[in-house]
């Protein structure tokens, strides 16, 4: 895709002129009779989001005026890139948290999925002094990064080339890169990957991408890297299987939170681990009823086929854990209950220590990246609990499903270590800033969480 956002080079560009909403008043009053009649012929008003063009004697056009918020919101500049006429743009405005947004905001709002089909070309951005807003830059390319993995359909990003693009980002920031694959990975104690990726044609495996220095605090990415999923014997109705390509949405998420940390060099060592399959149907596929032993040694009943994405977490988990590191965070598309729950735009939060909750909910709000804080409600844990095994990988009562969920995770942390778990959905049903398809939900807020935690 073409860049949207540019060095500036030059001066030959439209000016956009940003207006807070709460100033419209005062600066209507203060315009040419000229303006004041576009206003009225064009019904510009204090709504943000709005813009208005301004041509020049010979129609050329000569400005742009936007309306934003106070709070610097990237998404009140996300449906410029799309509905401005194609050409070169610029921030009229010295306020460098301003153009931040713009930037972050642009990078948004102008991204389409073209790996197979070409789109039309959005407006470019021209900034001054670009690797001063590097911060912002970053965020566009890690949700760019987190769109495209999870809008390649399945056949094109299955486990094996979730595992390619995991090499490309290891070789691009100098980190180091393995894999476990196959039949490998009962040889290595990772029975509940192998377990739930048996059945396809591209084999399971568990990535791992490691970056730092051996003297910073050590962090642990976990993700869920379902590349489709069918729900397995317990087979998913065809409404429900249609976007389950995003289902490694939670992989897609570590990969991007991952690159932004390598990008910007936060002083932290990290560990990316990515549990790839694919849940597919075949002559030996997981069943029903099945018992497997897990990494940790814990029994787990297959209640449901369909609950396969804890499952491959748990392991993936469990190695997690067994470098003591200062924190773990878990991206999982995990449960539609919390889809139920919450809704489509507002991942929940779950984690161990009641203090991250409060911090990472601010964080999110101060980045537009919103996530909710909900309980590991300990009473709830006896519905995981089956007469034949240790655990089961579904609740036996169909309410409070994400909190199952995220309670059989919890399980399979280390004690004494911080653990982060958020149930994103991967996915925007559209909305500004959000194109429909894979969106990264979550990411930024972490990002963000970790930098002020381990000390930038």
């Amino acid at each position: 895709m073409t860049p949207t956002i540019i060095e500036q080079v030059n001066s030959n560009s439209t000016p956009i002129i940003p207006i807070v909403s709460d100033t419209f008043d005062a600066w209507l009053q203060q315009q040419s009779q000229d303006i004041k009649n576009l206003v009225s012929v064009f019904g510009f008003n204090d709504h943000i989001g709005n813009h208005l063009c301004v041509l020049d004697q010979h129609r050329n056009l000569e400005k742009v005026f936007c309306i934003i918020g106070n709070s610097n919101n990237p998404h009140d500049f996300s449906r410029l890139p799309q509905e401005l006429p194609s050409g070169n743009y610029s921030i009229n405005s010295d306020d460098s948290a301003v153009i931040n947004a713009a930037i972050i905001g642009w990078g948004l709002g102008s991204y389409s999925f073209n790996r197979y089909k070409e789109h039309k070309k959005c407006a470019t951005l021209s900034i001054k002094d670009l690797v001063k807003y590097q911060k912002a830059m970053e965020t566009v390319n890690a949700t760019k990064l987190v769109r495209d993995l999870i809008n390649t359909p399945a056949d094109d990003m299955g486990p094996t080339e979730l595992a390619i693009a995991a090499a490309s980002i290891a070789e691009q920031n100098n980190a180091s890169y393995q894999e476990i694959v196959g039949d490998d990975l009962l040889q290595q104690n990772f029975p509940a990957i192998h377990l739930v990726g048996r059945a396809s044609f591209k084999a399971p495996r568990l990535i791992e991408i490691n970056w730092g220095k051996a003297s910073d605090p050590l962090i642990c990415l976990v993700g869920k890297g379902v590349c489709f999923d069918t729900g397995g014997n317990n087979v998913k109705p065809s409404t429900s299987m249609r976007n389950m390509k995003k289902d490694m949405g939670g992989a897609a998420h570590v990969l991007g939170l991952a690159q932004m940390i390598m990008r910007l060099n936060l002083p932290v060592r990290l560990k990316v681990l990515i549990s790839a399959v694919e849940n597919a149907i075949a002559g030996n596929a997981h069943r029903q009823g099945d018992i497997v032993t897990t990494r940790k040694g814990l029994t787990v009943e297959i209640g449901h086929t369909d609950a396969e994405g804890r499952m491959v977490l748990s392991d993936a988990l469990t190695y997690a854990s067994e470098f003591n590191p200062e924190l773990i965070v878990d991206f999982a598309t995990l449960t539609g209950a919390a889809r139920v729950a919450l809704g489509a735009d507002l991942p929940p939060v779950f984690s161990n220590e009641s203090d991250f909750n409060t911090e990472i909910m601010a964080c999110s709000n101060e980045v537009f990246d919103p996530l909710w804080s909900m309980p590991l409600y300990q009473p709830y844990k006896k519905q995981i609990v089956p007469d034949i095994a240790d655990l089961r990988n579904t609740g036996s009562v169909p309410m409070g499903g994400c909190i199952t969920a995220a309670l059989f995770l919890e399980e399979f942390v280390g004690d004494n270590i911080p653990w982060v778990h958020i149930d994103t959905f991967g996915w925007s049903n559209g909305r500004p800033g959000h194109p429909k398809g894979g969106d990264a939900l979550g990411m930024s807020a972490m990002f963000n969480w970790i930098s002020k935690r381990f000390g930038v």
